[in-house]
């Protein structure tokens, strides 16, 4: 009985990929991850912030560094330094010279509509993808400036973010 159920999945598998061929429906294969494009220059600290998850590549992808100041985060005014960049898809990357060693954060959306503004709908839920360095978890609320920030240390520091819709 256990050698027949195994031929039945066996033989089940076998259709459900072959009624996929014929339908055109093929399995999705993911491509290798780009290669970075952030030459490394003679900075001393280079951040490569590479995202994903974007929806479409509509629009920018607007990724704002924070100091290592937890009431400047987020808040406004409070960036140290902001890149609006074109979206690649399946990844997304922002290069950055550092001005010094120490803790930075980061946020990032795609502003789908390249209108230089994070818009929300009439709840005030974000209507666009965000998200940002350590991809914390933010169910209800922002995340702490604890939990984004992150170190850095001499020459290329990548990280990777993944946006949240």
């Amino acid at each position: 009985m256990l050698m027949d159920a195994r031929v039945t999945r066996g033989i089940w598998r076998r259709s459900v990929l072959m009624l996929g061929l014929l339908s055109g429906a093929m399995p999705v294969v993911h491509a290798a991850e780009p290669a970075p494009t952030c030459a490394v220059t003679n900075a001393e600290r280079h951040l490569s912030v590479r995202v994903t998850g974007m929806r479409s590549d509509k629009g920018n992808l607007t990724v704002t560094v924070y100091p290592d100041d937890a009431d400047r985060f987020l808040s406004r005014g409070g960036k140290l330094l902001r890149l609006r960049v074109s979206i690649v898809l399946p990844m997304t990357e922002a290069c950055f010279v550092l001005p010094a060693a120490g803790n930075y954060a980061v946020a990032v959306y795609h502003d789908a509509n390249d209108d230089h503004d994070f818009n929300r709908n009439f709840v005030g839920l974000p209507a666009e993808g965000y998200g940002f360095s350590n991809n914390p978890v933010t169910k209800l609320g922002l995340p702490t400036f604890k939990e984004v920030r992150f170190d850095t240390q001499p020459g290329n520091n990548p990280i990777y973010i993944k946006l949240t819709y």
